[in-house]
């Protein structure tokens, strides 16, 4: 079962690599992987995704609690949240395929950021199902070049992670 794991953490040189470590010591494998400061400069919040029975998340949140840069761990699949990833695809498109590829932007409710001759650059935010189902949707070959960001997430309603 995915889980998203939202960390509270220090704004520490060193912290993302304990956590990233720890993972890795144990056999768990990282999904995705975003971290940033938050409105407090001394800390960041991390947000992992990561396949496991409850029996393993419960261990990794142990572990993770034990950390001493770690101020906070929450799975946010455990309640009502909101998740988005954000990906840059730059696609062929010349020809007929331009306004394929346009239309079925404007169906996944994409942006097309940059445009040449024979390529465009699509923005697209949502879940990873939904940006999973726009590559599948793309013929392959005029696949050139994919960035993505990783999962984000935010509990929904008053459920909040701070100190």
């Amino acid at each position: 079962m995915k889980h998203i794991i939202s960390i509270l953490l220090e704004n520490e040189p060193g912290a993302l690599s304990r956590v990233v470590g720890l993972f890795s010591a144990r056999g768990y494998n990282i999904e995705t992987l975003t971290v940033a400061p938050t409105e407090d400069e001394t800390l960041s919040r991390m947000t992992i995704v990561t396949k496991g029975s409850e029996q393993v998340l419960e261990q990794i949140t142990k572990h993770l609690n034990r950390l001493i840069d770690v101020v906070k761990v929450v799975d946010l699949t455990e309640g009502a949240h909101v998740e988005r990833e954000l990906m840059l695809i730059k696609v062929r498109a010349a020809g007929k395929e331009r306004e394929e590829i346009k239309r079925m932007t404007d169906i996944f409710r994409g942006r097309i950021i940059d445009v040449t001759d024979t390529t465009y650059t699509i923005e697209l935010t949502g879940t990873q199902e939904k940006i999973e189902a726009f590559i599948k949707a793309l013929d392959h070959s005029c696949i050139l070049e994919t960035v993505r960001t990783g999962v984000s997430g935010i509990s929904r309603g008053v459920r909040v992670l701070k100190v």
